[in-house]
């Protein structure tokens, strides 16, 4: 087996040091660090932040070449075991990478352990340096024994991130699995036993969801599962793991003892928990084929991202209103928030789904003042293609999306997927074929049908007054000093105008700006106005043009009272969760 021995260096300046033990290594024996991390679709060049890489075999010093920006060849001889040791630089506080401070450690094996090329089928141990006290240690991988853990293969050892520190730990069981949630800097009063009976909802929901049968449940495909949230002055993020996952929220939105309210950001951050237990079956075991075996040290395209983001983003929130936690009025406020964030993205018009997919290697994760005209989230618009096809499927009475997503399960094995596979399963489900709806909701730009398909489960869609930002076509960043734009959107007034990402608002007509709602007042949108703004210091003239008819943004309701048969369906889509 090959041993890792994982210490604190420097608390003060954040480094980790690694010791591996390699028995019977090759002549010239290459070792590498992945280049990104699985569920996070952009090249991070983890070996940045590695130092001090050194070698020895007994006490002969072996001497490393280094082959490309994360690989390094060691000249080994004889049969003695090949000892390394490195520094890793921890001062990450995503869920991607790496951390350590006075308060806490984090990390991902991605990020600080060493892939010894042609080995990665060997079994790979653990072991921990001697912590400060009152720290803890949570991870997905099982300890064998006292402060030592076994992964079976290095993708394996890659997928559990672990961590540390004086965290609040709580346990529940849901169908019979043992859970672990472990919340590091909450605030007092941080009520612990909440979140885990709402946490235990979801994942009892979704287990069935999956694995229910008509006398029970199956097991799920996973011993036990480990939450691990991170809770800071504002933040949030996810990143799935195969049975754990790391996540961060803000401190105000967890729940509090003594409120029952379910506050948005509350809200949120049960959002986040079931999108990322969601994502236990779809992406970590149901994947695209392209992620059948990774290719860590260089982008891996799928064009299916829509599917295995946007489908877990759909039911993230559904699971929510299915188990009580939120009712169906505030479910269909979030979905109509899904649709506005579509639809207030003039780059629909121009990337599929498909493409954006492709694309996050290079667009997603780096967006800049232009991406809300040129891309459309797979996240978003995948979670719209999602309620597409349930409400098709639901409206025809031919299945839903459910016996969809465990039709794909049954006949892969919970294992990859393509294209080709989900339209079988469509067609099996729906009895007829769906390729013209693949074709124009994710291959093509137009826009999805909502407006047809709610009223058949008894949800209307309606248009509010248009706000202020998207009368202008402008999108405004009002958390620095004056007022500035941050984004201008394409075929709206700010880009008739001649305004530019960057540019400071200072003046309409006669009339001194200092906030948005100043532009209304001082008769913006009425007619041609002098426009004076600020760029690069520089004062420019413009002129602001008449106003245009714009659509507002979505609102969706509750029918008053459906048809019998619009009812039951809309009872089945909301309330439903199981097999």
């Amino acid at each position: 087996m090959i041993r890792l021995h994982l210490e604190i260096d420097d608390l003060r300046s954040h480094h980790y040091r690694i010791t591996m033990t390699l028995p019977h290594p090759a002549p010239r024996q290459r070792l590498s660090l992945p280049a990104w991390i699985p569920g996070s679709y952009l090249v991070r060049e983890f070996a940045r932040h590695l130092s001090g890489l050194k070698a020895s075999q007994g006490r002969r010093e072996v001497a490393l070449t280094q082959i490309d920006k994360h690989t390094w060849e060691a000249d080994c001889s004889g049969r003695g075991a090949l000892t390394l040791s490195w520094r890793v630089y921890a001062f990450d506080s995503s869920v991607r990478c790496a951390w350590l401070d006075v308060q806490r450690g984090f990390f991902n094996g991605t990020g600080v352990f060493l892939r010894a090329e042609g080995r990665e089928a060997d079994e790979h141990r653990v072991t921990l340096g001697v912590l400060p006290e009152g720290w803890q240690v949570a991870t997905g991988l099982p300890e064998v024994a006292p402060g030592e853990w076994s992964a079976p293969d290095y993708d394996a050892l890659i997928d559990h991130p672990f961590e540390l520190g004086a965290f609040w730990r709580g346990r529940f069981t849901a169908c019979g699995t043992e859970h672990e949630f472990v919340v590091a800097g909450a605030l007092p009063g941080f009520d612990g036993e909440r979140l885990l009976a709402d946490t235990k909802k979801i994942c009892e929901a979704q287990i069935r969801f999956w694995h229910g049968r008509d006398d029970g449940c199956d097991p799920p495909p996973f011993e036990r599962y480990v939450f691990m949230l991170n809770a800071t002055d504002d933040g949030y993020g996810g990143l799935e793991h195969r049975n754990s996952t790391a996540l961060i929220c803000t401190r105000r939105d967890l729940p509090r003892r003594g409120d029952a309210s379910s506050a948005d950001g509350y809200v949120t951050l049960l959002g986040l928990i079931s999108h990322e237990y969601f994502h236990t079956w779809n992406v970590k075991r149901l994947k695209p084929r392209e992620f059948a075996a990774y290719e860590l040290q260089r982008e891996n395209y799928t064009r299916l991202l829509w599917f295995f983001e946007g489908f877990t983003s759909y039911y993230d929130d559904l699971f929510l209103v299915r188990t009580g936690l939120i009712d169906e009025a505030r479910y269909l406020r979030l979905v109509a928030r899904t649709a506005n964030q579509v639809l207030g993205t003039p780059g629909r018009r121009v990337q599929s789904a498909a493409a954006a997919s492709f694309d996050a290697w290079v667009k997603y994760y780096r967006p800049d003042e232009n991406s809300a005209n040129a891309t459309v989230s797979y996240y978003t618009k995948g979670a719209q293609i999602a309620l597409c096809l349930d409400l098709t499927l639901r409206a025809a009475g031919r299945g839903s999306l459910d016996e969809v997503m465990r039709e794909l399960w049954r006949a892969s094995g919970g294992g990859p997927i393509g294209e080709d596979d989900i339209l079988a399963a469509l067609r099996r489900v729906g009895r007829r074929d769906f390729a013209p709806e693949i074709a124009a909701w994710v291959h093509g730009t137009d826009e999805l049908p909502l407006a047809e398909l709610l009223p058949a489960l008894g949800v209307d869609l309606r248009r509010e007054r248009p706000l202020l930002q998207q009368r202008l076509g402008a999108r405004l960043n009002e958390a620095t000093a004056g007022l500035k734009v941050q984004s201008v959107l394409a075929g709206g007034l700010a880009e008739a105008a001649g305004l530019s990402a960057g540019d400071e608002i200072l003046a309409l007509g006669d009339w001194r700006v200092v906030k948005p709602e100043d532009l209304t007042l001082y008769g913006a949108f009425e007619q041609p106005l002098p426009l004076l703004v600020a760029r690069d210091r520089r004062l420019l003239h413009l002129t602001l043009p008449q106003g245009r008819e714009v659509e507002g943004a979505v609102a969706l309701s509750l029918q008053g009272k459906p048809a019998t048969a619009v009812r039951r369906r809309r009872e089945a889509w909301l309330t439903r969760a199981g097999a």
